[in-house]
């Protein structure tokens, strides 16, 4: 389906796809009261979405992420193959996918109910984007600084992995303790520890992952040792327990890692 709004020069071309009818139609209703939205196409699945795109010039795609056949996701994954891949704004009703969104490039993550603030904010972004101008060329960053979402009262935050200080196991989530202040998030701690042992970043025990760049040293304490973490921000001093196993990978970390590696810009 083929709708019409707002034609000016720099309308976003849009293309809105959900397999559950009164969530397409809320969401194309939506869209089209947006003043940055000119052409807008709608789909009920992904077979049809990619038909459309390889029909229309396509500037941004709202997705739902649950869908027969190709899920939201599978389809954001063959979207970014493409030669000029278009903007891509998942719409879910499910707030544990966040991060492997982001992970493939999103843009916004929206939540169900959609409320039109949010909306309107996705649809500012990624015009944004397509009027900012180029950056001047710099070399690459072999390591760039990873974006955690956090969704909190159907708002996403995005914090930087480098305003992190300490990740404090919570069950099957993780507390970010940053430089802004404290953000739980659905990921595992393992998985934080996985994604961040090239960045400085080191699991001491069984519930704590800590920013290298942040220690200032090791106190025993009774029969155990602890790291003690400078104050980064809102995030305060701490003193956090060393598992025995740990102790020593930590001292070799401090003493031999390559520290000006461990802070981003």
């Amino acid at each position: 389906m083929t709708r019409t709004t707002d034609q000016s020069a720099g309308a976003l071309r849009v293309l809105a796809v959900d397999d559950e009818k009164p969530a397409l139609d809320e969401l194309v209703y939506l869209l089209r009261a947006q003043a940055g939205v000119g052409e807008l196409h709608s789909a009920g699945d992904a077979t049809n979405a990619l038909r459309l795109l390889r029909a229309h010039p396509i500037d941004a795609v709202f997705l739902d992420i649950n869908m027969p056949g190709l899920d939201g996701m599978e389809l954001a994954g063959i979207l970014s193959e493409f030669a000029s891949p278009p903007a891509v704004v998942f719409v879910t009703a499910h707030d544990d996918r966040a991060m492997a969104a982001f992970d493939l490039g999103a843009v916004d993550y929206l939540l169900k109910p959609l409320r039109e603030a949010r909306l309107a904010e996705a649809v500012r972004r990624i015009v944004a984007a397509r009027i900012a101008p180029a950056p001047a060329a710099a070399p690459p960053r072999a390591d760039p600084n990873e974006v955690i979402p956090v969704e909190l009262g159907g708002v996403t935050t995005l914090v930087n992995r480098s305003s992190v200080s300490w990740v404090e196991a919570d069950g099957d989530y993780a507390r970010l303790h940053t430089s802004t202040g404290s953000h739980l998030v659905r990921i595992p701690l393992s998985a934080l520890e996985t994604r961040w042992e090239n960045a400085g970043f080191l699991r001491v025990h069984r519930s704590y992952l800590v920013a290298l760049r942040l220690v200032t040293g090791l106190r025993t304490v009774g029969t155990g040792t602890v790291v003690c973490l400078r104050a980064d921000g809102n995030a305060a001093a701490v003193e956090l327990p060393v598992s025995r196993r740990q102790v020593r990978e930590l001292k070799q970390r401090l003493v031999h890692g390559p520290r000006q590696q461990w802070t981003h810009p």
